[in-house]
């Protein structure tokens, strides 16, 4: 092979590769970050050799482990609709032994991870998906993705005051994004309230309605971007058809690459 060819074969090689943690990501052991911590506790081994940087790069002819458990090859990104019940951590791993959204999955099932969380109290609609950089796309506010909300909460309120929240709310010293809250119903003292939000995280529905002196009492999240709860029944899990994933996905799937 001429010198040219080895520089275009060595070039050809070099983009066939990606960072280690970005592996691991793709083939749902972990989001990119929680990689990074992995490889940071000398968890993952290349070859036989303890990794100390997430900026190795593999092409996943390796010996690949974490834990001492082999890692295969990243295949393709897949997502599941899962209605989770009140009670459960959106969590692998929980300090305090509670259960996890991770042991009620099927058996059958390949390792998941969640794209955003759910707080033990919270219920409705949570995307899974098996490729951790898939996961982190969807999660940032940069998609642009709305997620909906039906929320019950103790105390008086009217939409004039609902209103206020279009502007966002200073929660932890910064402004959230806009939030458009809705009122459905009144019974008593509870309100029934739609909250459509881009972020939604910090248990920031809860955070922001406290700002109007309203006490959550009931959160279920009826979507998340396109896809939504509908008649998913509490505990089940559904997966999206891969035409659907395409057709919503496509441009982002594209980007994985």
């Amino acid at each position: 092979m001429s010198e040219k060819g080895r520089q275009v074969n060595a070039k050809k090689q070099s983009t066939d590769k990606m960072r280690i943690a970005k592996y691991l990501a793709r083939a749902g052991i972990a989001s990119r970050r929680e990689a990074e911590r992995l490889i940071t506790a000398g968890r993952v081994s290349i070859d036989g050799m303890v990794l100390d940087t997430p900026a190795f790069l593999v092409d996943g002819t390796e010996d690949i482990r974490v834990d001492g458990e082999a890692v295969g090859a990243p295949a393709a990104p897949r997502l599941w609709r899962y209605h989770k019940p009140l009670g459960l951590i959106t969590s692998h791993n929980d300090e305090q032994d509670r259960p996890t959204v991770f042991e009620r999955l099927p058996e059958t099932m390949p390792r998941v991870i969640s794209i955003g969380r759910l707080d033990l109290n919270s219920e409705g609609l949570l995307l899974l998906t098996n490729d951790g950089a898939l996961a982190r796309q969807l999660e940032l506010p940069k998609t642009g993705w709305t997620r909906r909300y039906r929320v019950r909460a103790w105390g008086r309120v009217d939409q004039d005051r609902l209103d206020r929240l279009k502007n966002g709310v200073m929660l932890d010293g910064r402004r959230t994004g806009p939030i458009e809250a809705k009122m459905e119903s009144v019974k008593g003292d509870n309100a029934w309230i739609e909250v459509r939000l881009k972020e939604g995280k910090n248990r920031e529905v809860r955070r922001a309605l406290e700002t109007l002196d309203l006490k959550v009492n009931r959160l279920i999240r009826i979507s998340f971007g396109p896809f939504i709860l509908g008649n998913l029944a509490r505990g089940a899990v559904d997966e999206v058809r891969p035409k659907q994933l395409r057709e919503q996905l496509g441009g982002i799937l594209a980007g994985l690459k």
